[in-house]
């Protein structure tokens, strides 16, 4: 993996907080802030995939991927989440329970 430099401002307060976690997991602050990013991207992924399922913008197995978990992590954070994207009226679920069964009786 090549490493890119990165300037970045900061304030006081975030510095702090870059400061105690270099001193609580004994690690320079470069390490620090990489980790700190990397955390800040794979939940800003999950978020967003999260938000865009919840809005209908993309599918259950898009949204997944999207976050880079397998289905069922993502069906798991979904479910903490308590998000509701399955957009079936009652009518709509017993139309479908109905043709799927038409279709197993043949």
């Amino acid at each position: 993996m090549t490493l890119k430099p990165l300037a970045v401002r900061i304030s006081e307060e975030m510095e702090k907080e870059i400061l105690e976690m270099v001193e609580r997991e004994k690690l320079d602050k470069a390490t620090v802030v990489r980790i700190l990013i990397e955390m800040g991207i794979v939940e800003w992924r999950k978020q967003t995939a999260l938000e865009l399922l919840r809005d209908g913008k993309v599918t259950f197995a898009k949204a997944a991927e999207m976050a880079k978990l397998s289905l069922w992590e993502f069906a798991d954070f979904v479910k903490h989440r308590n998000v509701e994207w399955v957009r079936y009226t009652p009518e709509e679920i017993e139309k479908e329970i109905k043709e799927a069964s038409a279709v197993e009786s043949k």
